[in-house]
């Protein structure tokens, strides 16, 4: 299994704790140049795999749509921003 792929397995919440531990390495300073470096790309792979998890899920969202009385009609997709 590729790492890319080991990632893609993990839960949103499985990546958010291993991308929490890398930062903690990193930040601590005792790493090595090139496990930093190691580190660092996996940290990123990690961090797009959770705001993809993230993006799909608001995706997913939706608002109920209520009618001119006040009473659900329906809903619409989650619209941000």
């Amino acid at each position: 299994m590729t790492e890319q792929a080991d990632i893609a397995e993990l839960s949103f919440e499985e990546a958010l704790k291993e991308l929490e531990r890398i930062v903690s390495r990193l930040e601590s300073g005792e790493a090595q140049l090139q496990e930093a470096i190691d580190l660092y790309e996996r940290g990123d792979r990690l961090r797009r795999q959770c705001a993809a998890r993230l993006d799909a899920a608001q995706a997913r969202i939706e608002a109920i749509k209520l009618d001119s009385e006040g009473k659900p009609s329906g809903t619409t997709p989650f619209a941000a921003g």
